[in-house]
């Protein structure tokens, strides 16, 4: 076979590229803005998170804030683990649920401080007793007592823990096709690392990110931009006609020296603003303060 001949086969062989349909009218990503909005409140819910843990569990806890996506929820559950923890709220009388994910074993490690262990051990995935569960309902409640106060007026539905999932495939906290706002966060607990997400159905926090970031249209941005010059403060001078001297004839001055101004007397004074002649007017007073009288503006000049 030619070096021809093997690139002609290998030109066949090549797969052909996976179009995927994209829905303008539900778009998969988060406009930058809002994006910032929940960045933001994730941190804090981090933060305030970690604090609640350490209290709880009697460990130096700290939860870090990594990513923050818009995913279907089927994508998200997808690259979920199998075998995993889901703790899933109820939001209101929405159908659709939030879920807080995190590994079994992390979950039953915390469970062993809560008990005054010290060291737990290694554990296996597995679903938790009734003990466990009402240990975890608890941690949990705290938890979204944290969400709550991060996110301040961009939650306006109720959120209450409603059920435990222990399979990722089977748990349907949502429609396939729904969108999801997904954080991912890093959990250290002791010694002991480990990830966590949380996912909340985008149709419970993109209405509150409008009114939280507020955006304006461009169709009146010259009236916009009218209305707010006109309320910056300016520097206005009442001065003379300006007079031409050379650089020796100003590092020459001396007391007693006297520079002609080209200024008629019987002309008024000239009205600037930034070097801009606006207006002429007259000296005059305002009880014990100089005052100026205007007595002719640029337009009516032109």
């Amino acid at each position: 076979m030619t070096v021809q001949e093997h690139i002609a086969v290998g030109a066949l062989a090549k797969p052909a590229p996976i179009v995927e349909l994209y829905d303008f009218r539900r778009p998969t990503t988060l406009a930058r803005e809002h994006s910032r909005v929940l960045e933001l409140a994730f941190d804090t819910f981090a933060r305030q998170w970690g604090t609640q843990l350490t209290a709880s569990v009697r460990v130096v806890s700290q939860v870090s804030s990594e990513q923050v996506v818009m995913q279907t929820y089927d994508e998200y559950a997808s690259g979920l683990p199998p075998m995993t923890a889901m703790v899933l709220c109820s939001l209101g009388s929405s159908d659709a649920k939030a879920v807080l994910q995190l590994p079994a074993a992390a979950v039953l490690g915390w469970i062993t401080y809560m008990l005054g262990g010290t060291r737990p051990r290694t554990m296996d995935e597995r679903k938790f007793t009734q003990i466990e569960q009402a240990l975890v309902r608890k941690l949990f409640d705290a938890a979204l007592e944290d969400l709550r106060y991060s996110f301040g007026p961009l939650i306006v539905t109720p959120i209450a823990v409603d059920g435990i999932q222990y399979n990722s495939q089977f748990a349907q906290a949502a429609a396939t096709a729904d969108l999801m706002i997904v954080a991912s966060f890093t959990v250290r607990v002791g010694d002991t690392t480990t990830p966590a997400t949380f996912a909340i159905p985008a149709e419970v926090l993109i209405p509150q990110l409008g009114e939280a970031n507020p955006t304006s249209t461009v169709a009146n941005a010259k009236d916009l931009i009218a209305a707010q010059l006109t309320g910056v403060p300016v520097d206005v001078a009442l001065r003379l006609t300006p007079a031409m001297v050379t650089p020796s004839r100003i590092l020459g001055l001396a007391v007693g020296d006297v520079l002609a101004i080209p200024h008629p007397q019987h002309r008024p004074f000239e009205i600037a603003v930034d070097g801009q002649v606006l207006a002429r007017g007259a000296a005059g007073a305002n009880g014990a303060r100089l005052a100026c009288v205007i007595v002719s503006t640029s337009s009516e000049e032109n």
